[in-house]
This record gives C-alpha cells, structure tokens and sequence, in this order.
C-alpha cells in the first residue's frame, strides 16, 4: 500500500468512503462477495478502469484499488457536457456490458434483478461515478448497487444524467433539440439505437424506481435528504421530454 494519510472521499451517500494512498475503503455487505467476483472477471477481461479488488478488511470494509483520475462533482464542470465525456461514457458503458455477457449471476445483489437479464448493470452509471481525464471517461467505481438487468436500464439513467434530462442540472443550457441530437449521439456511441420513446420511458421506469428507493434508504439510513432526492426523481420523471 501506498503510504499517506486516510482521508474521507466526497460522494458516499449510502456510506463512508476512505482513501487510504493507494486503497479505497468503503462498506461491505451481503452483496460484497458477487460484487468482487464481478470486479475481478472485469479486470481479467481486460477492461480498464475497474477497480481491483482487494479483500475485506477485519472490521468489514471491503478495499479496493484507487483509480487515478477526476470524478466530477457539483457544480457539475462544463466540460462533462462535451461531445467526448458523453461518447467515451456510452462507449465505456458498452464494453463492461459486453464484458458482463454469460458471466455468473449468482447473487446476493444489493439491487433487485430486473428483466430481461441481458447484461450485469452497474445501476447508477452516471458523471459522478465515472473517471476521467482530458475530458474522457477512464474508469467507472462505486459496483456496489450493480445487478443483472437489461441493457438500456443502465443506459436510460447515464441518458438522464448526461443529456442532461433532469431539471436539477441543465448542462450547458441545452434546448429540447439539442437533447434529442445528444440522445441519438448518445444511443450511436453505445452501438444501439432504440426508439426515443422506448429510451424515454425506460428513464422514467428508472427514475420511480430510484425514487421509491431513496425514500426506503432515508427510512433505514436517517437521511432526510435522500427523501429530497425521490422528489426531484418523481418531478422529472413527470416531467420528461415528449420526443
């Protein structure tokens, strides 16, 4: 391990992050085993940018490697609405889920499995999750929600946080017209292109679904504040654009 003091890593709204030099240190769970199992198969793929893991700790904190990079934060930087953050998320998105084909879905998961069970979903595959640099996604952390599930579940939440088609984050001012062209663009980089009605509402089945799950995580976390969160996911949904 890389020598250096530990300190907290901003995000974490479901539990501590820590850094230590080299090593991430966050909460392990019933899902950890089929998350490290995933990670690992990963890795062995190939795929660059995912973290290794490295074991449990003795006080229950999974440790995994430390990816080198920047992971945008709010206020979210201009540069994550350029044409090469959202191709390079749609293109990374589209290799771990290629990735993920045929290998062992043997749970616990701490998401749900949704069907059809294409792919393993990493489920909040967004900006804030992502890691980049010059501009370009370089790795993706925070598996520990990832679960099998179809392809454009995971798809339709990077959409709604990149086009951007959430009222709490515009982007760069984007008129509904230069959302649909992002979306496309969006869909091209990917390597599939689906009807933009059926993307749209796969966004909303996604946005009710983390809605009522934020409000049970408020419940059993005592965080209020992701009860806010269910209410922004609530108001966009109704809110989506008519393509």
């Amino acid at each position: 391990m890389t020598d250096g003091p530990s300190h907290r890593l901003a995000g974490g709204n479901m539990g501590t992050v820590v850094r230590h030099g080299d090593r991430v240190m966050r909460e392990s769970g019933e899902w950890t085993p089929a998350v490290h199992r995933l990670l690992r198969q990963l890795n062995d793929a190939g795929i660059g940018g995912v973290p290794a893991p490295l074991g449990v700790t003795d006080d229950g904190r999974e440790v995994l490697r430390f990816i080198e990079g920047e992971v945008p934060a709010s206020p979210t930087p201009a540069w994550v609405w350029g044409d090469a953050a959202l191709e390079s998320a749609a293109q990374t998105l589209r290799r771990v889920h290629d990735a993920t084909v045929g290998l062992s879905v043997e749970g616990p998961w701490r998401s749900p499995t949704r069907e059809p069970a294409d792919v393993i979903c990493h489920n909040d595959f967004a900006p804030y999750n992502l890691v980049f640099r010059a501009g370009v996604v370089v790795g993706v952390i925070d598996w520990d929600m990832a679960s099998p599930g179809p392809r454009l579940w995971d798809l339709a939440y990077l959409a709604y946080r990149i086009l951007p088609l959430t009222t709490d984050d515009w982007g760069d001012g984007f008129a509904p017209a230069e959302r649909r062209q992002r979306a496309q663009r969006l869909m091209r980089a990917y390597g599939d292109e689906w009807p933009l009605s059926e993307l749209t509402l796969m966004v909303r089945r996604r946005l009710l679904a983390l809605a009522a799950f934020s409000d049970q995580a408020a419940r059993r976390l005592g965080k209020p504040e992701l009860s806010d969160h269910a209410v922004l996911y609530r108001h966009d949904a109704q809110n989506l654009l008519d393509w």
